[in-house]
């Protein structure tokens, strides 16, 4: 649209590539994506599917032998140009990362306070005090109960939902501009999953932040998200607004991850429904789509040409596939 504003993050045909000794593993594959300030964007996909390593490509976070190509763009500022001194202000002040499990990305010979504390001094020019007091108000703000007693207890002595929650603390207290979840709410149980996606929800509004929610669950994106990304095999098979993917899902992908989910209504010992055969392997793609070994719907052009992603019935929702559901070929 002609004077809008410039997207908050923007994701450029971004691929990466990783040499093992199998081959090169294509392990996120020609991706672009957008997304404004104060949205909220959904990546889901199965294990094995790129999510993280596409957040940790826009993170910078890269193993060694990765090959990194295509364009992340931050507020204003090429990522991939930026020297390391330059990334490291720009992380945890404008772009924050909350990791499906805080036990390894939580300190566990610091106390919570001194993480929160440390985070405080090395991005804003705050004296020791004011850093414990910010500290607290944050472990207040996420949920923790007694902070003042909290602050100087150790990773170890939280529970996976309160560690957690520390995690979310950290990644807040310098009001980064971009936070990327990624599987927040990984082994925790129902109850203390609402709870924290709710409170990621509260947060993204009170501070305005953009947010990425990675998830291999289309239930948790539903009504958190304001458009769904859906990956597999390191590429975005459907990209659409989120009331518009569940609405009229394309992709037969995204159907079968959407019936996989357990429904509370179904009869008792009802089958569960499970997507045929295994993920592809990222050393050894095949030609076609990646999807095709798997789909019902596959025919011979699907093993031998791979789909682009392309507008469906409108121009805000685009899905890779030679034959969508719910509505004949693709153009």
């Amino acid at each position: 649209m002609a004077g809008a504003a410039p997207p908050l993050l923007s994701i450029e045909r971004l691929s990466v590539r990783i040499d093992t000794p199998r081959g090169v593993v294509r392990a996120v594959d020609d991706v672009s994506l957008a997304l404004p300030a104060g949205r909220t964007l959904g990546i889901v996909g199965e294990s094995g599917s790129g999510k993280t390593m596409l957040a940790k490509a826009v993170l910078r976070l890269l193993p060694p032998r990765a090959q990194c190509s295509g364009a992340v763009r931050l507020d204003g500022h090429t990522l991939h140009t930026l020297s390391g001194e330059a990334l490291r202000g720009l992380r945890g002040r404008t772009m924050a990362v909350v990791l499906q499990d805080p036990m390894t990305s939580l300190n566990p010979v610091l106390s919570v306070g001194t993480q929160i504390v440390e985070t405080l001094r090395a991005h804003l020019d705050v004296r020791a005090a004011a850093a414990r007091e910010r500290a607290l108000e944050l472990l207040a703000a996420v949920g923790i109960p007694e902070p003042a007693r909290r602050l100087a207890q150790f990773p170890h002595q939280f529970s996976g939902g309160m560690r957690q929650r520390v995690a979310i603390a950290i990644a807040l207290s310098c009001e980064p501009r971009l936070l990327i979840a990624d599987e927040p709410t990984t082994a925790l149980d129902v109850t203390v999953q609402a709870q924290i996606l709710d409170l990621l929800a509260r947060e993204q509004r009170r501070r305005g932040m953009a947010l990425v929610l990675i998830t291999h669950d289309l239930g948790v994106v539903a009504g958190r998200t304001d458009e769904v990304a859906v990956m597999y095999g390191g590429r975005v098979l459907e990209h659409a607004p989120t009331r518009s993917l569940f609405r009229a899902m394309r992709s037969p992908y995204t159907k079968a991850l959407l019936a996989a989910i357990p429904r509370i209504d179904a009869p008792p010992h009802t089958p569960l429904a499970a997507i045929p055969g295994r993920p592809p392997d990222l050393a050894r793609l095949p030609a076609g789509c990646a999807f095709a070994p798997r789909c019902e719907h596959a025919s011979a052009r699907c093993t031998a040409e791979r789909p682009p992603l392309v507008a469906a019935d409108s121009g805000s929702h685009a899905v890779a596939c030679w034959h969508p559901t719910g509505g004949g070929d693709a153009v």
